[in-house]
C-alpha cells in the first residue's frame, strides 16, 4: 500500500466533519435562489442550462447564485458505511459518528409516505417536469438502507433493521414491475418509469436478498432473483453492460459497472446461489482490463479516458479491493488508481477534485459525489490490507458488500 492511506483518510474526514457533512452537488443548481428572485427563469430550458452549466464549469459560482450547501441522504449513507469499516484505533469517536449518521438518516427520510425511503437534497429537471427535493428514489434508498444494515452488523442499533426493511417494502411494493413474465424490473428514477436500468435493478435485487436473508421473509427473494436474471441476460458477450435498455442509454461506464459487480456478489451471498458466478467473473475481467490506463488513471467510459471523474476513482478502488480474489493484480491496480488520484486530484486542504479533463481540472469540491465516495474508498482500502475474500457461491463465509447499492444522471 504505497500511498499513505490513513493520513489522507483522516484529513478528508476532518474536512467533511468541519463542513458538517454538507456541501455542493454536481446537480444542485435548482436549489439556487435565482429561481425565486427571477421566477420567469423557472422553466425547463433555464433549469437544464443552469444545471449543466454549473456541472461543467471549472469555476464554482454556486455561492453567488445562492445555492446552499446541504446534507444529502446518499452521502450520509456512504459516510455511515465508511465509518463501519474503520476501527476505533483509526477514528476514536467512530461509534458516536455511526450513531449520528443513523440519527441523520432517520431525520431525512422522505415525507408523505409510509415507508422509510430517501431522495436527493435538490430538485432536478426531467424531460417532463421537475422532481422535487426529497422525492424518494431507488438509488438513494438502497444506499441508505444498506448503510443502516452495515451499521446494524457493527452496533446492533435497533432502529436500523426496521428502517431497512421498510425500504425494501417500498422497493417491492412501489417500484417492482413486470410485463407479464419476460421482464422483471424496478422503476428508476420514479415509480412511473418503466425502463430497465441494469445497475438499479441489481442494486435493488441485492438489498431485497439481504433483507430476505436477515428477516426470513421469502416474499423479497423471488422478485429479486427474477430481476437479476433479466439484468444478467443483458450482459454482453465481452462481460460488459450498457447503462440501460433505451437507445440513449447504451454507454458503458466505470462506476455503474462496479455497482453491477458488487450487487451480483451480494446477491450470490445472500441468496446462497452460484447461478451468477460466471456473469460475475466475466464482468470483472472486462472491468479490470478495460477501465484503466497503464498509469492507473481510471477511464470514465470503456472506450475513452476523459473525463477522469472522482466517482470512478472511488468505485475503482472499492471494486478492485473487494474483488482481488478473482485476480492477483487487482490490489496493486487499486493502489495505482489511488496514487494517481493523490497526485492529480487531491487538494492539501483535505478534499478531492471533481474531474480531470483533457485540458483542465475542475477543482470544485462536491460532498456527495466526491468526498463521501472517496472516504468510503479509503476506508475500504484501509480496512482490507491483505485479507483474501472469496467469491459468493465458492465457499464464501464473508464477502464485502457494503457498496452493493450507485456517470450520467444523479447516481
Amino acid at each position: 500500500m504505497p500511498t499513505p492511506v490513513k493520513p489522507a483518510m483522516l484529513k478528508l474526514l476532518d474536512y467533511c466533519r468541519a463542513n458538517a457533512w454538507a456541501g455542493y452537488d454536481p446537480y444542485d443548481a435548482l436549489n439556487s435562489k435565482i429561481f425565486s428572485a427571477l421566477p420567469f427563469l423557472n422553466s425547463r430550458w433555464p433549469r437544464l442550462i443552469l444545471t449543466q452549466g454549473l456541472k461543467r464549469s471549472p469555476i464554482d459560482v454556486r455561492r453567488f447564485l445562492g445555492v446552499p450547501k446541504t446534507q444529502n441522504p446518499k452521502a450520509l449513507g456512504l459516510f455511515l458505511s465508511a465509518f463501519v469499516k474503520l476501527s476505533e484505533t483509526d477514528v476514536p469517536d467512530r461509534d458516536q459518528l455511526i450513531h449520528f449518521m443513523i440519527d441523520r438518516l432517520q431525520a431525512l427520510r422522505s415525507t408523505g409516505t409510509e415507508y422509510s425511503c430517501w431522495g436527493y437534497s435538490f430538485p432536478w429537471q426531467m424531460r417532463k417536469g421537475v422532481v422535487p427535493a426529497g422525492t424518494p428514489n431507488l438509488v438513494c434508498t438502497t444506499f441508505a438502507a444498506n448503510a443502516l444494515l452495515d451499521a446494524y452488523d457493527r452496533s446492533g442499533d435497533p432502529r436500523c433493521v426496521p428502517m431497512a426493511t421498510s425500504a425494501a417494502e417500498y422497493i417491492l411494493n412501489e417500484l417492482y414491475w413486470t410485463n407479464g413474465g419476460s421482464i422483471h424490473s424496478f422503476s428508476y428514477p420514479l415509480p412511473s418509469t418503466r425502463v430497465q436500468v441494469y445497475n438499479a435493478n441489481l442494486l435493488a435485487a441485492a438489498l431485497l436478498c439481504r433483507i430476505a436473508k436477515l428477516t426470513g421473509e421469502g416474499k423479497f427473494l423471488a422478485p429479486a432473483l427474477d430481476a437479476t436474471r433479466c439484468a444478467v441476460a443483458q450482459q454482453k458477450q465481452d462481460g460488459s453492460w450498457s447503462y440501460g435498455e433505451l437507445p440513449s442509454q447504451q454507454w458503458i461506464d466505470n462506476f455503474h459497472t462496479g455497482f453491477n459487480l458488487g450487487a451480483l456478489r451480494a446477491i450470490g451471498l445472500y441468496a446462497q446461489t452460484t447461478e451468477f458466478d460466471d456473469s460475475l467473473r466475466r464482468g470483472f475481467e472486462f472491468y479490470r482490463t478495460q477501465f484503466f490506463r497503464e498509469d492507473g488513471a481510471p477511464k470514465y467510459f470503456h472506450n475513452r479516458t476523459y473525463p477522469i471523474d472522482v466517482h470512478a476513482v472511488a468505485q475503482s478502488i472499492i471494486t478492485l479491493t473487494e474483488f482481488r480474489d478473482l485476480n492477483p493484480s487487482s490490489l496493486p491496480l487499486a493502489d495505482k488508481v489511488l496514487q494517481w488520484a493523490m497526485d492529480h486530484m487531491w487538494d492539501e486542504r483535505g478534499f478531492f477534485y471533481y474531474r480531470v479533463l483533457r485540458v483542465a481540472t475542475i477543482r470544485t469540491s462536491y460532498m456527495r459525489w466526491s468526498q463521501a465516495w472517496m472516504l468510503l474508498a479509503l476506508a475500504t482500502r484501509l480496512s482490507e490490507p491483505d485479507r483474501t475474500t472469496t467469491c459468493a457461491g465458492s465457499g464464501a463465509s464473508r464477502v464485502l458488500v457494503s457498496n452493493v447499492t450507485s456517470g450520467r444522471g444523479n447516481d
